[in-house]
C-alpha cells in the first residue's frame, strides 16, 4: 500500500494526497476529508521520514526537560505532546538530569533529527551549549529568561501573584512565623520565587527570618534535609512555603516521622500543584502553575517562529493558589480564640 492507493480510494490526485498529509492549508476541505477518510479506511501510515526528505521539514519540535522523576515534567511532556500533535507536529523529548554531558547529548539529538524548534523547559539556561542551536537558526523557547534574539521567545511566569496569595492566606490564618525552602541557588526561577516570597512577607508587615529560609534542591530528599534543619533550630516556624511540590512532599514526610502533624503543628504550601499533591495526606495546598498553559504557550511560540506568523517575545503564564488541607491556624490559635471567647462572656 502506498500513496497511490490512498489517492484511488479518495478519488483525488496523488499530489492532493501528498499536500493533505503535509497539512498544506490551501487543500480543499472536502478533498482533505476524503483523503483522511481513505487513510483511516485503509489503515495507511504515512512515511514521515520520506515526507521530511521531500518537504525539507521534519515536522518535529524538541522538548528539553530537567528530569523525568519529578511529576511536574511528565505532566508537562503530556501537555506539550497533546498540543503539538493537535497542530500536526511530532515531538522529541530529552532530559538533562542536571548533567552538562547530558546537555550535550540532548543538543546533538535535536540537531541530528533536524527539529524545527526547541522548547527548553528546564528553569535554567546553559548558554554555551545552547549557542549550538542558536548558530543554526533554530527557534527556541525558554522559561523566564533567555538570549536576546529574534529566534527566541520567553514564557514569563508570574511567580509573585501565586506566592503573594499563599503568604496572604497564611497571614489571614494568623501565621507570623513563616519559613521558606527554596530551590537550588543556581536557578533563576528559584531566586524569583524566593524574592516573591520575601516581598510578599513585607507587604503583609512580616519581617523575613533568615534562619527559616533554607536552600533546597527541588527534590524530595532536599525537602527532608531542609526540614531536619528547621527542626534542629531553636524555634520552629508555624508555616513553611516550598519552591516546588516535591520539596513540600519531603517536608510532609519528615514532619510525620518527627511525630508532628500537618497542619496542627506546621502548615505547608507547595508550588506547581502536581497531580500527586491532591492525594497526599493531608492533601497539599499548592500554588498552581498550569502545565497545559506552559505547553500551549511553548507550542504557540514555536509555531509562530516556524510558520512566520509574528511570534511574540514574551508569553505570560499565571499562577494561582489552590487551598487544600495542609494549611490551618497556627498552633494554639484555637485555644487562644476559645480563651478570648470565655473572657468576653465573663465580662458580659
Amino acid at each position: 500500500m502506498d500513496i497511490r492507493t490512498v489517492a484511488e480510494r479518495a478519488n483525488v490526485s496523488v499530489a492532493t494526497v501528498s499536500r493533505t498529509i503535509n497539512r498544506v492549508p490551501t487543500v480543499n476541505a472536502k478533498m482533505a476529508k476524503r483523503v483522511w477518510d481513505a487513510i483511516r479506511e485503509l489503515n495507511y501510515f504515512p512515511n514521515t521520514q520520506a515526507r521530511a526528505l521531500v518537504s525539507g521539514r521534519s515536522g518535529v519540535f524538541g522538548l528539553i526537560v530537567s528530569e523525568i522523576t519529578n511529576p511536574f515534567f511528565p505532566e508537562l511532556i503530556q501537555g506539550f505532546e497533546d498540543v503539538a500533535v493537535e497542530n500536526g507536529y511530532e515531538i522529541l523529548v530529552s532530559s538533562t538530569n542536571y548533567d552538562p554531558k547530558r546537555w550535550e547529548l540532548c543538543i546533538r539529538r535535536m540537531l541530528e533529527r533536524k527539529v524545527e524548534g526547541v522548547a527548553v523547559m528546564t528553569f535554567g539556561i546553559e548558554e554555551p551549549l545552547l549557542e549550538q542551536l542558536a548558530e543554526r537558526n533554530v527557534p527556541l523557547v525558554f522559561i523566564d529568561s533567555g538570549p536576546n534574539s529574534s529566534q527566541v521567545s520567553l514564557l514569563k511566569v508570574d511567580y509573585h501573584h501565586g506566592i503573594r496569595q499563599g503568604v496572604q492566606h497564611l497571614a489571614a490564618l494568623g501565621h507570623r512565623n513563616i519559613g521558606f525552602i527554596s530551590g537550588p541557588g543556581r536557578l533563576s526561577s528559584a531566586h524569583a520565587r524566593l524574592e516573591a516570597f520575601t516581598q510578599s512577607l513585607r507587604e503583609c508587615g512580616i519581617p523575613p527570618q533568615p534562619e527559616w529560609i533554607i536552600e533546597g534542591d527541588h527534590m524530595l530528599e532536599g525537602g527532608i534535609r531542609a526540614t531536619e534543619q528547621l527542626l534542629a533550630g531553636s524555634r520552629l516556624p508555624t508555616a513553611v512555603m516550598c519552591s516546588n511540590d516535591m520539596t513540600a512532599i519531603g517536608v510532609l514526610h519528615k514532619v510525620y516521622r518527627a511525630g508532628l502533624r500537618v497542619p496542627d503543628d506546621l502548615s505547608v504550601i507547595g508550588f506547581d500543584d502536581v497531580q500527586m499533591a491532591r492525594v497526599m495526606i493531608p492533601p497539599l495546598t499548592s500554588i498552581q502553575m498550569s502545565r497545559v498553559d506552559l505547553a500551549r504557550a511553548a507550542v504557540t511560540a514555536l509555531r509562530s517562529h516556524v510558520e512566520n506568523t509574528a511570534p511574540q517575545r514574551e508569553y505570560s503564564i499565571d499562577t494561582q493558589l489552590v487551598v487544600r488541607e495542609s494549611t490551618g491556624y497556627p498552633p494554639g490559635a484555637m485555644r487562644d480564640l476559645s480563651t478570648d471567647s470565655h473572657r468576653k462572656r465573663a465580662v458580659n
